[in-house]
């Protein structure tokens, strides 16, 4: 099943693939309740911002469940769940917005778990939707048989389906026009090379790792025709917010003409906010760079700084691709 999660309206349960344990074992986590889902957002169960903020529309839906059938306030203790939820992890605007679009369902006059569980239906499937689009738009953009750098994951697990960034090499792959995938590790939790390369080779795309700090002499060497990211919160001015790393490869890719494009649902844009700058980053428990070497921690005397996002700024983005088109750099997005 190329599908991240899994909402079991009977059983009263949303299903995760726990991403933590790819590729080497494929285990389900059970969520029954709002603070689990919190936890398993917060622990990486799962990940990427569309994905993150379907799982916290059901944990709202979860949380409605339990509520409503306790009776009395049940609206206000619904609400306590969302700001949990919410602090899960910062960066990713889907989540807000899903989160927002719960509220909204709460505030109907008929509001009830039926009221919720549908609007978090919608969410799931106009992502699953939107996605399918931006693929076909971004395959558009790409040459005859490409030869794409992508960093991190973007495809269905980090989705509703398909896939944002990885959607257009699907989308370019089923049309003919994909060559070649070269995919980044991606540091530390090897995004990259645990679950990207397990996505696309199940599904026959050609695809080779690199190590992240391979990515620019890969480009020197002529062997990229573009580079395809997701993100996970893009401003009104096109400042990107992706996995860190990401802006590094922006610099590669301006400094050898390579377009840089960038892939996701319209959900992933903030109205509200034009300067990337202002985009908060999640900085994250410095273990996880020291696992690699069998550590729980650094050394004594070294400090460690594990921040999961970086911002590119728009001058260096030459298309972002969203289901409503594609925008160009000073167009706005």
């Amino acid at each position: 099943m190329n599908r991240a999660l899994e909402w079991q309206s009977d059983a009263g349960r949303l299903r995760l693939l726990d991403q933590r344990l790819l590729p080497g074992r494929t285990v389900w986590l059970d969520c029954h309740d709002a603070p689990e889902t919190a936890a398993a957002i917060r622990d990486m169960v799962v990940r990427g911002a569309p994905a993150i903020g379907i799982t916290a529309a059901w944990g709202a839906v979860l949380s409605a469940r339990r509520h409503f059938a306790d009776g009395g306030d049940w609206r206000s203790r619904v609400e306590a769940d969302l700001e949990h939820l919410a602090a899960a992890r910062p960066t990713a605007v889907n989540l807000a917005r899903a989160l927002d679009r719960m509220r909204a369902a709460l505030d109907r006059a008929d509001a009830g778990p039926e009221t919720v569980e549908a609007e978090a239906a919608r969410i799931e499937a106009e992502d699953i939707a939107a996605n399918r689009r931006i693929g076909a738009l971004g395959a558009e953009l790409l040459p005859q048989r490409a030869r794409v750098l992508t960093h991190c994951n973007t495809g269905f697990l980090a989705t509703g389906g398909h896939g944002t960034a990885a959607g257009i090499l699907r989308s370019a792959f089923e049309a003919g026009k994909l060559h070649a995938v070269f995919a980044t590790e991606t540091r530390p939790w090897l995004q990259g090379l645990r679950l990207t390369t397990w996505e696309l080779a199940r599904d026959g795309i050609p695809v080779t790792v690199i190590v992240d700090s391979a990515a620019a002499a890969l480009m020197r060497a002529g062997e990229g025709d573009a580079v395809v990211v997701g993100a996970d919160r893009i401003t009104t001015r096109g400042d990107v917010a992706n996995k860190i790393g990401t802006y590094a490869l922006a610099l590669a890719a301006r400094a050898h003409d390579i377009p840089f494009i960038v892939a996701a649902p319209s959900t992933t844009l903030d109205p509200d906010l034009a300067e990337g700058d202002r985009i908060p980053i999640e900085d994250r428990d410095p273990h996880e760079i020291w696992r690699v070497l069998g550590r729980d921690q650094a050394p004594e005397g070294v400090e460690t700084h594990n921040p999961a996002f970086d911002i590119t700024p728009a001058e260096l983005v030459t298309a972002i691709v969203t289901e409503a088109g594609v925008s160009r750099p000073g167009e706005g997005v």
